[in-house]
């Protein structure tokens, strides 16, 4: 019964609440690719996202709403174009380094999900 009203109250328990906020609400078993915040930003789009999203129609492209929509449009344009939805994620309560996430719609448990270049080996991210 007590668990019945911590429901009602508080909405149902997340599972992995840790892992959600870091990959915009998915979890990682299902990441295919993820950029940092650092990565979005760079003015070229990056090649690895743009093959990811054409071989991936069964997955969703979740956007950082804290980066300014300039740096996201270019990967919004390749997810409408190939019929992939997207969604900018706001969340206030937490602070992610990451800037992009393709996510399928079941695990797909990929080994490697980073594009590590410059720009990553400076993050946040590959000193964890």
């Amino acid at each position: 019964m007590d668990q019945y009203l911590q429901q009602g109250m508080y909405g149902p328990r997340e599972t992995k609440p840790d892992e959600r906020r870091l990959f915009l609400g998915s979890l990682r078993e299902r990441v295919i690719i993820a950029l940092t915040k650092g990565q979005v930003l760079r003015p070229q789009a990056y090649r690895e996202v743009i093959d990811a999203l054409h071989s991936k129609a069964d997955a969703t492209l979740l956007l950082n709403g804290e980066i300014d929509y300039s740096h996201l449009s270019p990967y919004i344009k390749e997810s409408n174009k190939q019929g992939v939805p997207f969604s900018i994620v706001s969340d206030q309560q937490s602070d992610t380094p990451l800037g992009l996430v393709l996510a399928a719609r079941e695990a797909v448990e990929k080994e490697s999900i980073y594009v590590q270049d410059d720009i990553f080996e400076q993050s946040v991210l590959n000193k964890r």
